[in-house]
């Protein structure tokens, strides 16, 4: 059976269309950077200074406890 002009552009244009998307997926998968050493650097000073602003806020709480003479265990 012979395809027609029609039916055989159809074709060609749907193989055409997946190999597209399938090299489009593809680039942006492997476009995804990693870390670099100073993004590391940057989280871990981001999360020491969240801890140590915990810390603060902690404190603080134990001067307004102390101040209105109350005592924790």
């Amino acid at each position: 059976m012979r395809y027609s002009q029609i039916q055989m552009t159809r074709f060609v244009a749907i193989i055409g269309l997946a190999f597209a998307a399938s090299a489009l997926i593809a680039t942006l998968y492997g476009c995804q950077k990693q870390e670099g050493p100073a993004q590391k650097v940057g989280k871990g000073i981001d999360q020491g200074a969240a801890k140590a602003g915990q810390q603060i806020e902690k404190a603080g709480h134990s001067v307004q406890n102390a101040a209105k003479g109350e005592q924790r265990p």
